[in-house]
């Protein structure tokens, strides 16, 4: 597999990321798109207000929101590969101000399931063609949050401190906030 990481600001396509990362096959598109974003903290409603209940939100400390997509062509070997580049890349400032994982951190994790990540815009409209089909989209997310959630069981320093992964439902529109000491965003695909 080629990797080539290019550093553009995206500004000027309404994104506020500061680095992209593309790993593809020569001639294909990316399979999985994931947007890491640091954040202070943040708040996630994953159901909705119902007659006679509250809705019900998760919520995360410092840490890290992914963003993830999948698209037509995404396998468990990909969904793994994406996991293990956002446990283990150094994005998250520390304290003393050096780039750290998200588990050297330790920060808390919200992951985000984002269909809208695979569109494109075919006139002045947004289609979702190169998205992959709804129940292998739940299969392969339900895949990555389980190895987040794996790797924090497993790891020292996540239990000592109390750091946790917390994650939307699949296929359902979210109320979602969160707050920045950005931004400070990153674009991966594979």
């Amino acid at each position: 597999m080629e990797a080539t990481a290019q550093t553009d600001s995206l500004v000027e396509q309404g994104v506020s990321a500061t680095k992209v990362m593309v790993m593809e096959q020569p001639g294909e598109g990316p399979r999985v798109r994931m947007v890491l974003q640091q954040c202070m903290g943040a708040q996630l409603m994953v159901q909705p207000p119902d007659e006679g209940s509250p809705p019900q939100f998760v919520e995360i400390r410092r840490g890290l929101i992914i963003y993830i997509c999948f698209l037509r062509g995404a396998t468990k070997t990909l969904t793994e590969k994406m996991a293990r580049t956002a446990l283990t890349v150094r994005l998250s400032e520390s304290d003393d101000g050096k780039l750290v994982s998200v588990l050297d951190l330790p920060g808390d994790v919200l992951i985000i399931p984002q269909a809208t990540l695979g569109g494109t815009i075919k006139g002045k409209v947004m289609q979702y063609h190169k998205n992959i089909a709804k129940e292998e989209g739940l299969q392969l997310y339900s895949e990555f949050v389980s190895i987040f959630r794996k790797t924090y069981e497993r790891n020292d320093k996540c239990q000592t401190t109390g750091t946790v992964v917390r994650y939307g439902t699949y296929g359902n529109r979210q109320v979602f906030s969160c707050q920045t000491n950005g931004p400070y965003t990153h674009l991966i695909e594979m």
